[in-house]
Formats: structure tokens, sequence, C-alpha cells
């Protein structure tokens, strides 16, 4: 609990957290954040909605916000470019059309609702202050007017749709027909038509093999290959090679100076035995038992191992209730005032926070302090690399991939005093290769280059640098019948085994029905065994076919009627409904409330989506909403690329 407070570094961190989290929030229905009127320049517009502008740079960033967020794949970003343009016109729209039909954010609906969605802003109630405020926008390169006017637009219309959602009717029986639907059972008996059973069965002649490589020739190629020289760069053993002077470390350290200053500390363990969230009643026992334990500890009893069996404080119960280290400011007073009052070893009492009752115990208090040059010069040092090594890492790169271009390999090593270039061979798509592995990134980079061109510079595991010029490309070309064989064999076997459980199947559901719908009986004649699990609803499994889901035909199936082939990733399955169990309605009205409000919001999802369509589409007609297509196609053009 305290580890949420643990400094003022951690506290940034939250707060930036929570900008990100809002950040998220406002891409769900912007996705990037709105740039108004506000003139960006030469930019080109993609689309106007009345006087808002979407410009080409807040696609751009919507596209690199769906990358970050992993939401689209990158190899597809280019064909759902369209979707996220469509998407911060049709939010534009809404809150065009929220202004026209009179409806306002006020200042104070906008506070309101930063308030509400980051309350990290607010720590005890007061506003941590517009600088603050100002750094953390900063750093996700947004302003404090373009920041408060994106949420004023989503106040607006979250609005719009609040009127929508209002207008939306459900009825009694609605809700008792999906209660219905939801809570109602069925027993079923099923046989399984088993691809692992039936597999023993498939036979396949060379002949057949042969004859399916004539067939299909064309689809059987050997695919283009590159035969490669790699420059692998270490960025560790460059930082190696640079040896600051003690003169260069020393101005490092005064230019710092600020840097290596510890304020004055504490490193204490506490037991804490929590009262909030609890009923009032449980403070007095709480109390009492916080007493016990200081008597415990007193007559000798082990502090952290009554901190790890009693504490709830789950960040360091485990530890045997060490906090660490801890500044004025990050703990909750009277925590804080009773920890730097203490001594050495020495315990508290019970002290009360708003967290519950504690034992403090100081290990070590440290004053204030300027750490030394020689404390922290192997600190410096090391960044003093690192720093160094980043600067020449890229002017390292750019002159072995120019060089790369002209010279070969072994002697660009050379002169570069680059460990010897990795030869390979005649690689294909997808094959792994030394010291790289099968690294998405380096294969991306080597698609598509000619004899003698380079490779951009790649990251590879573990934390090195990898190029490459492709030394020859072997062109594709059809598989000889000896490559093919081997592939051949198994997509036939599957094609075989599909095809018998399939007929099968069919031959089982032929002669149950010929049998009077007699399940048992048909499969027993096929030497199949017939199932019967428990009774399952629609949200249910079933024993041994998994997902009810898989058997929706069945709920929908009368009594004694039969019902599949169904599709299984086991095979295939024909099953009979035994009966439907009516729900137990005395539990609807607990549930009516739910209910209404789960099918109030999936309807006025349904029509807010309606209510979209036709508005962009107005809009367009009436020519408020006017969409440059030559400029989105340069858009998606340059992901393609």
């Amino acid at each position: 609990m305290f580890d949420l407070f643990r400094s003022r570094d951690k506290a940034v961190r939250i707060l930036l957290g929570a900008l990100l989290l809002l950040v998220a929030l406002s891409m769900v229905t912007y996705l990037v954040p709105n740039t108004g009127s506000i003139d960006r320049g030469q930019e080109s517009v993609l689309a106007e909605i009345g006087r808002d502008k979407i410009t080409l740079q807040d696609a751009q960033q919507a596209v690199q916000g769906a990358l970050k967020g992993r939401s689209v794949p990158p190899e597809m970003v280019s064909f759902y470019v369209p979707q996220l343009v469509q998407q911060l016109i049709t939010e534009r729209s809404m809150a065009y059309e929220a202004r026209r039909l009179g409806l306002h954010a006020s200042e104070e609906d906008t506070f309101n609702a930063i308030r509400q969605l980051i309350p990290q802003l607010f720590p005890d109630g007061k506003f941590v202050g517009r600088e603050t405020y100002a750094a953390m926008l900063a750093q996700q390169n947004v302003t404090i007017p373009e920041f408060e006017r994106d949420v004023a637009q989503q106040v607006l219309v979250a609005r719009l749709r609040q009127v929508l959602v209002e207008g939306t009717v459900v009825s009694n029986d609605e809700i008792e027909q999906e209660y219905r639907r939801r809570n109602e059972k069925i027993q079923v008996e099923y046989a399984l038509l088993s691809r692992t059973k039936l597999k023993s069965e498939v036979q396949i002649s060379p002949a057949e093999i042969r004859d399916y490589f004539e067939k299909n020739r064309a689809g059987f190629t050997v695919p283009e290959k590159r035969s490669l020289s790699i420059l692998m760069i270490d960025p560790g053993k460059l930082e190696q090679t640079i040896n600051p002077s003690d003169g260069e470390l020393r101005r490092a350290y005064e230019n710092e100076k600020d840097r290596f200053r510890t304020p004055e500390r504490v490193k204490v363990r506490h037991i804490l035995l929590k009262t909030s969230g609890k009923a009032p009643e449980e403070d007095a026992r709480m109390k009492a038992k916080a007493e016990d334990l200081l008597k415990q500890i007193k007559a000798g009893a082990n502090f952290a191992d009554l901190a790890r069996k009693n504490s709830e404080d789950p960040g360091s119960a485990e530890k045997g209730g060490d906090l660490d280290w801890v500044v004025r400011g990050q703990t909750v007073k009277p925590f804080e005032d009773t920890a730097f009052a203490l001594k050495p070893k020495e315990l508290s009492g019970v002290v009360k926070t708003e967290y519950g009752y504690h034992i403090l115990q100081l290990l070590e208090h440290e004053t204030a302090h300027l750490k030394t040059f020689d404390e922290v010069r192997a600190q410096i040092t090391d960044e003093y690399r690192k720093q160094r090594a980043n600067q020449s890492l890229q002017d390292l790169t750019d002159r072995a991939q120019a060089a790369l271009k002209k010279e070969p390999a072994e002697q660009v090593a050379r002169e570069l005093n680059l460990p010897s270039p990795i030869h390979v061979e005649a690689v294909a798509p997808g094959d792994p290769i030394p010291e790289v592995g099968a690294n998405k990134d380096f294969q991306q980079s080597i698609t598509g280059l000619q004899k003698g061109e380079v490779s951009q510079p790649v990251s590879v595991p573990p934390n090195r640098i990898a190029m490459a010029v492709v030394t020859a490309v072997i062109p594709s070309r059809g598989s000889t019948f000896e490559e093919s064989e081997a592939r051949i064999r198994p997509q036939l076997e599957q094609q075989k085994l599909d095809q018998l459980v399939t007929r099968r199947a069919d031959e089982l559901l032929a002669k149950a029905k010929s049998m009077g719908n007699d399940l048992a009986k048909a499969a027993k004649s096929m030497g199949l065994e017939v199932k019967s699990p428990g009774p399952f609803d629609r949200q249910g499994a079933v024993e041994g076919l998994g997902p009810a889901s898989q058997l929706y035909q069945a709920f929908t199936t009368p009594d004694g009627a039969l019902f599949g082939p169904l599709l299984l990733s086991e095979g295939r399955a024909v099953g009979k409904v035994v009966s439907h169990i009516a729900p137990n309605m005395t539990e609807l009205a607990a549930q009516r409330a739910g209910l209404r409000d789960e099918l109030k919001t999936k309807k006025a999802r349904d029509r807010d989506q309606v209510f979209e369509s036709g508005l962009r589409e107005r809009l367009i007609k009436e020519g408020k909403v006017k969409i440059n297509q030559d400029v989105l196609n340069r858009l998606i053009a340059n992901y393609r690329g």
C-alpha cells in the first residue's frame, strides 16, 4: 500500500500512466488529440467537418497510436488506414451534430471529466499545479488547450450518445425472452467421429502423390533465396573501448552534482493491520491485535516473521515488512513523522493512519549529504561510456552501411574494427540465420534487396546491431517432385481424412434417421460410442466437445430430434436433443434490472451505429463533410510502401 507512495518519481509515473490511459480512452473515440481549427501550417487536409479539419498529421498519429497499442498488425496497416480515417471523420461528425443540436460542454463539465479520468491530478483534493499538468502533457506532445479541447469534444459526443440511449426502450417480454435464452439448459447425447481414431484408415499411395503433384505443379515452388554477408555491431563492446579521462569524469560530476545529492532518509520496516474498507467494529479488534504483536516483538519475537504472517501491506509483507529507504513526502502522516523521529533499531508504538494500525521499526537513518566523486565514479564512468557509445553508434552504422555498398564485407570489418562478417548461402524467407535466428525485423530488412544492396541496421538479440549486404539472389523456381513429395503427403492425408470423417458422419446421421432417430442404435451399428453429458446452458461447456457455443443448433432443435453433423476441432459430431430444461423463473426479478440495462446498451449500440452511418452520409450530401481522396490515397500508399 505504501509502495503506492514510494517517491515523487513514482507519483510522476502514476500521473503519466493516467494521462496515457486518457489518451488511450481518447483513441476509442478520436484516436488522436483533437487539433480543432488550429493552424498547422501547410499540412495537407485529409477531411473537413464544418470548420474542423483532419490533417495528414492527425491520421498519421492515429496510425502510429494503433501500431503502438498493437491493435493493428504492422503488416496489415495499409488495409486499416481507411477505417482509422473513417473513425476520425465519424467522431468529428458526431461532435459537429452535437453542437448543431445545441449541446454544450462547459468549462466545469470539462474540469469534472478530467478530474474523474485522472484523479492523480488532484491528490488530497488539491490540483498539482498548471506547471506539472503542462509538463505531463508535453511528454505526449500535447498542449493544455489542445488536450482540454479534446476532452470537451469527448463530453459533447458522450452527451449525444446519451440522448440516443435515453430514447431506447426494452419491453418486459424482451427481458423475459433474454432471461429464458440465457438460463435454459438442454440435455443431449452425441457420437463423435474422431479424426484421431480414423487416421489409421487413411492410406496414400505413391501414385496418388505423383498424380497430385502433376495436377498442382504450379503451386509447388522453391522461393527466392539470398546469400548474405552480415556485419554485427555490439554496443556493449563499443562501450568498453571508451576510456574517459579523470578530468572528463570530474567535469561530468561537477555539472550534475544535484543528481548525487541524497536527501535525509530512513530505512524502515512495518507491520500493517488494515482498517480501511472494513466494518467499523473491526477497528477495535485490529488495534488490540496490533498491541499484542507489539508486546510479542518487545518480548523477543522476530519482527520479520511476524510481518510476513500478519502484515496486510502486500508490497512489503513478503519482505518482512521492509519498505527500504523512505524520504520525507513519500508516506502518509503520522507514519512519516514517527519514522523520522525514531532512532536506529528503535520500535514505535501502535501508530494509526488512514490505512490502519502500524508498528514501525527504524533500521537506518541517513542525514542529507552529497555523495563524493569517488562514491559515484563507477556510475559516472558507466553513464559516460553509454552516452559516448550511443553517440558513435549511429556514425559507425552509417559508415558501415555506406562502405558495404563499395567494398567487400571482410574489408569493411577490418577497417571499422568489427568482428569478421557472417556468410550465409541461399537463405529463404523464414529460415533461421546464424547469430540472428528467425528474426522477423531482419527478414523484412533484406526482403526485395538485389545483389550488392545493403539492408537497414536492425536490432537483434542480445543487444546487437546487424546489417547485411546481398552477395547473390537465387530466383524462385518450380519445385521438382522429389522436393515437393514431403509436403504433398500430409496435404493428401488431411484431405482424405476430412472426406472420410464427413462421409462417416453423414452416414451416421442417415442411419439414425432411418431408425426413428435412435442415435444409440445407429452408432452401435457403426462401432461408435454414444455419450450423454450433463445438462448445460449456452455459456457452459459440453463434456468431450468443448464450449456449448459449438452446439448452437441444439438449443433450437425440438426434443427427440437429431442435429449435426457439427464440425469440431477433433472431428464431426452427430447429436440428439434429449430434453430442454426450462429456467428457474424465480430469479428473473433479481436479474430484471441488469438484463434491461444490458439489452438497452446493446440496442443503443446498434442504434448508434445506424445513426453514425446515416449522419455521416447526410453531412457528406449537405457538403458539411468533405474528404480529400487524393490525400487519403497518398497516405495509404505511404504505408504500403
